[in-house]
């Protein structure tokens, strides 16, 4: 019995451990019911939530448009965003921040920040010494750096997309190119912090758009790989994508679609916005060609006028793309002179025809990262506002050799649809059906360090080594781990780029630097002193390339091995308890990152380096090992390496399968159970040695090389720089809620006081009274409103409503009377119409009692006498005085009344019928009309051919009652004689009889 209950309590323990478990979850899901998406685009934005009940739907903004411009214009005391901004952009040019995405992650010496100056060269850029790359500033108090620019722009989707769903959101997967490097995609994580979102993932859009694709064929989608090409020109940039479709087998969910990233092409400044800068450019000469003679200054050096010109530069090209020609108008361009010009579509694409040349590259760039022909590609589908320009696709066509281009997919929502999907899929808030997504790396990463070699006896020399650590076009999230095994003090290594020799020398000047971190470790040789008597395993460093393809340097590790005799002991409960609950919850990987296929840990050894014959196996041996904590404790002895690449790459298989050994067959063959006494010979044989694996985490220091990331005080002091501009944008909303609400009250009120109602019930003085005060405020308004406070004008708004409330309240109640008499009315006579039916219900049958139609008599009798003395009282008093007759009172009699008349139909509904006396001769009197088939009983009729046994009745005692017998009937129901009339009327009505009661 003991030991029942100590099996009992673990049992316990486990249960109440996996109930706080699952409130700890419900608890976290509670604030995380709706996710959302923001596919952040150079011109504009679209955003995409779901929730509950709303299954990925692309968010209005407060224009009721499905895409948002990704615009913030910033003054002095005042702050725009989206539609707003974007209409400031003509008024205010120099306060209006367009395309700041290209500045992200460059500094000052970079070719895009002079391109930036030279298309907008009314902006101003200055320089952070800091970090060596560019602010705005608008003034000298308003500086703003890009990373917080498009924190205010994501702040402001947020607000969209909580306003949308009617619930608070932190949860976001953002888009961004598949050509952004480390430094721009840690500034857009920055800037997302600043606006206070939970970054489940930066999916590139490319990756989004082939994501929504699949979803939406997922059927179309089998073991035959499917090899697609997106073709994506936004308006700052292009991208070619090669993806291929199929299914493949996963261990959660078996068959599952997946995709995989096959090649990449890009073009960084290939997009509608250099179409659009040309038109421009061509409409200024055009205007001041008009004005050659009139001496007037260049158009170019008016920064409104080139703001309204490339506005119209966009619409032209919208316009061209369906027409063969098209009239350029401006009105009041500059200095009051209206502009006007024929621009045809050949001159369009005359002006533009080094961009077309360009289409092909990034299509030729896929193919070759993906090692691909065009032959391979099934189909070519457009994506971007700037494939609708009939030129390129033309070109595009010509270069894929293709008889159409697919236009089957939504070209402006597909990726903000395909991000949504995945952020849903990450979010612990829903369940989606698996589709695996295998990205890929654009620039691949290496590791390089240097170490002393001895060529000669005595003669020992530096030596460079590179390690690859993601490989071009390799999938991601991926973690990997390199081992530096001829180190035993302080040393450093350095993470950089590898080969980007794909890059042309325009896009590596536009790259920035190569050169990503310098780390710096310290402590390792503290570790070999703290375990002198173990074999060193080597220095092991651990890389993680996450979801949104960051790079990371998670912990650098020093690992020792020794072999020490096995001395098991028995485990306690909790031990046990906390093992049991760790492989259930924290023992695993997750299932999305399975999903991806990246699961595994790739581990790298430095391989030695002495001499010339051990060069090829410089670069060091691939081998994968699951990563788990037990990685850190005493592990079983693995098989003994013999030095060649092949027996060290099964280790791994011996970890994963030896993990559970199999039962040894006992002497009768037979296998024992797990957990059997062994056998006393077993006892006796000594136990091999395993191998414990001691770790000392080494100390890391990090120098950042590319762009340095914002240091946690600068940070904290944005962040705070935005929320105070939120703020001042809530509060200044709430005082013109307030203004608006004050105005609009004035104008409605003086309206009122001429209409016929109003003037009824209320006296000329009221009146006079009411006006002047509505005057004297108007006029306050139109002075001093622009200065007063939310406070103010809410107090002057409270002060008119309590002046006019009377007014108000006597017109109100005028217009409730009709309906509410009426509906009074219609209550009492329906009421005394039921009381008369109740007082004429038999006594046998009556259901009420006296007390209760008493107690109904009384409140219609003091209902009818309530209304006629009110309504004589109300036509005593005059129109302007407060009404007796309100309608809350004729509501509370209608209440009462109704609640009585309620009980008794409840009653009366739910009480059962009493039973029917019987009468003299001993028959029972007929049941009323209203009885149901349950309160009779169920007369059988016997099929044709069979009699009904009847048992013999006796006769009743007086038989001048002439009543026939009741049990002549039922014997010829059945009988071969009973025609089909009397079957039917059998079955209609059944005769009660005295058969029946015995």
């Amino acid at each position: 019995m003991a030991a029942t209950v100590r099996r009992q309590r673990p049992r316990r323990l486990l249960c109440w451990a996996l109930v706080v478990v699952l409130l700890a979850d419900l608890l976290a899901l509670s604030d995380t019911l709706a996710v959302m998406s923001v596919d952040l685009g150079s011109e504009s934005m679209k955003v995409a939530i779901v929730k509950p009940g709303v299954p990925m739907e692309i968010v209005l903004n407060k224009e009721s448009r499905r895409k948002t411009p990704v615009t913030v214009t910033l003054k002095e005391n005042e702050r725009f965003l989206g539609d707003s901004a974007a209409g400031m952009a003509i008024k205010n040019p120099k306060a209006t921040l367009r395309y700041f995405q290209h500045l992200l992650g460059k500094q000052t010496d970079n070719p895009h920040v002079a391109l930036y100056r030279s298309r907008f060269p009314e902006h101003e850029l200055i320089v952070d010494p800091q970090r060596q790359t560019v602010r705005f500033q608008i003034s000298p108090q308003l500086q703003f750096s890009p990373e917080e620019v498009l924190g205010m722009v994501l702040n402001y989707s947020r607000s969209l997309a909580e306003d949308f769903a009617e619930q608070p959101i932190k949860d976001a997967v953002i888009t961004v190119p598949a050509f952004f490097n480390q430094a721009e995609r840690r500034a857009v994580l920055q800037a997302a912090r600043m606006a206070g979102l939970k970054v489940l993932q930066l999916i590139n859009d490319n990756t989004a758009t082939a994501l929504s694709y699949g979803v939406f064929r997922r059927k179309d989608i089998n073991s035959t790989a499917q090899n697609i090409m997106f073709y994506d020109m936004g308006s700052g940039s292009t991208v070619c994508t090669i993806v291929t479709y199929q299914t493949v087998k996963t261990k959660e969910a078996g068959m599952q679609p997946q995709l995989q990233i096959r090649g990449v092409g890009f073009d960084r400044t290939l997009g509608g916005l250099e179409m659009e800068l040309r038109l421009r450019e061509h409409l200024a000469k055009l205007f001041n060609e008009q004005r050659k003679g009139q001496k007037a200054k260049d158009v170019r050096e008016n920064p409104r006028a080139m703001a309204k010109l490339l506005r119209e530069a966009n619409r032209l090209k919208t316009v061209l793309s369906a027409n063969a020609d098209h009239m350029a108008q401006i009105e009041g361009l500059m200095d009051d002179v209206d502009f006007k010009a024929k621009v045809t579509r050949v001159e369009f694409e005359e002006l533009c025809a080094d961009l077309f040349d360009r289409v092909p590259g990034p299509v030729q760039q896929a193919l070759q990262s993906a090692e691909m022909s065009l032959d391979q590609i099934e189909q070519v589908i457009l994506v971007g506002g700037a494939t609708r320009v009939p030129k390129v696709q033309e070109v595009l066509l010509k270069a894929v050799g293709k008889e159409e281009l697919g236009k089957n997919i939504n070209a402006d929502e597909a990726a903000a649809m395909g991000a949504v999907y995945q952020a849903a899929a990450l979010s612990k808030a829903f369940k989606v059906k698996p589709f695996v997504v295998r990205d890929a790396v654009i620039y691949p990463i290496l590791v390089e360090f240097t170490r002393e070699v001895e060529e000669e006896p005595g003669l020992r020399s530096l030596k460079h080594n590179k390690r690859v650590l993601f490989s071009r076009m390799g999938p991601y999230p991926q973690r990997k781990v390199i081992t530096f095994n001829r180190y035993s003090h302080d040393f450093n290594f350095h993470i950089n780029y590898g080969d980007l020799g794909f890059l042309g020398p325009e896009d590596l000047r536009v790259f920035g630097s190569q050169n990503l971190t310098t780390v710096k470790l310290k402590g390792v040789g503290e570790s070999f002193k703290k375990y002198p008597d173990y074999e060193s395993k080597g220095i092991k460093a651990h890389f993680n390339l996450d979801e949104s393809g960051v790079l990371s340097l998670d912990r650098v590790e020093s690992v020792f091995e020794t072999l020490v005799e096995d001395s098991p002991e028995e485990e306690s409960t909790l031990t046990k308890l906390g093992n049991t609950i760790s492989s259930l919850f924290g023992g695993g990987t997750s299932s999305d990152a399975k999903e991806n296929g990246t699961d595994a840990v790739q581990e790298e050894e430095e391989s030695p380096a002495e001499g010339s014959k051990d060069e090829p196996a410089e670069q060091g041996e691939l081998k994968e090992e699951a990563e788990a904590p037990a990685e850190e404790t005493s592990q079983p002895p693995p098989s003994e390496p013999k030095g060649d690449a092949a027996r060290e790459g099964e280790k791994p298989d011996e970890k994963e399968s030896g993990d559970k050994p199999e039962a040894q067959p006992n002497e009768k063959g037979q296998a024992g159970p797990e957990g059997a006494a062994p056998a006393p010979e077993e006892d006796k044989k000594p136990k091999p040695a395993r191998k414990q694996k001691m770790v000392e985490e080494i100390g890391v220091e990090l120098a950042v090389l590319d762009l340095p990331d914002l240091p946690e005080d600068e940070l904290a002091r944005s962040v705070q720089k935005l929320e105070d501009l939120t703020l001042r944008d809530l509060e200044k909303q709430e005082r013109e809620k307030a203004a608006n609400s004050l105005e609009a009250f004035i104008f409605e009120t003086q309206d009122k006081l001429y209409q016929p109602e109003y003037q009824e019930v209320s006296t000329e003085e009221q009146r006079e009274e009411i006006s002047g005060k509505l005057s004297a405020t108007s006029t306050w308004l139109e002075d001093e409103g622009f200065g007063a406070t939310t406070v103010m004008l809410k107090d002057k708004l409270a002060e008119l409503r309590k002046l006019c409330q009377g007014l108000f309240f006597r017109v109100e109640e005028r217009r409730k009377w009709p309906e509410r008499l009426s509906a009074l009315d219609n209550l009492l006579n329906h009421s005394s119409i039921f009381l008369k039916g109740a007082r004429l219900i038999p006594e046998m049958d009556q259901v009420f009692t006296e007390v209760e139609m008493t107690t109904l008599e009384k409140v219609i009798n003091d209902t009818w006498a309530w209304k006629n003395a009110t309504l004589a009282e109300q036509a005593k008093l005059p129109a302007t005085e407060k009404p007796v007759l309100l309608s809350k009172d004729i509501e509370a009699k209608m209440m009462a009344l109704d609640r009585e008349v309620q009980y008794l139909l409840n009653k009366a509904k739910f009480t059962k019928p009493r039973p029917r006396p019987k009468d003299k001769n001993g028959t029972r009197a007929e049941p009323p009309l209203n009885a149901s088939a349950g309160d009779q009983e169920e007369k059988v009729i016997p099929p044709a051919g069979q009699t009904e046994e009847v048992k013999p009745i006796l006769e009743p005692d007086k038989e001048e009652t002439g009543t026939e017998p009741a049990d002549s009937e039922p014997l010829e129901l059945g009988g071969p004689g009973a025609g089909p009339e009397q079957e039917e009327q059998t079955a209609g009505q059944k005769r009660p009889s005295k058969n029946d009661e015995l």
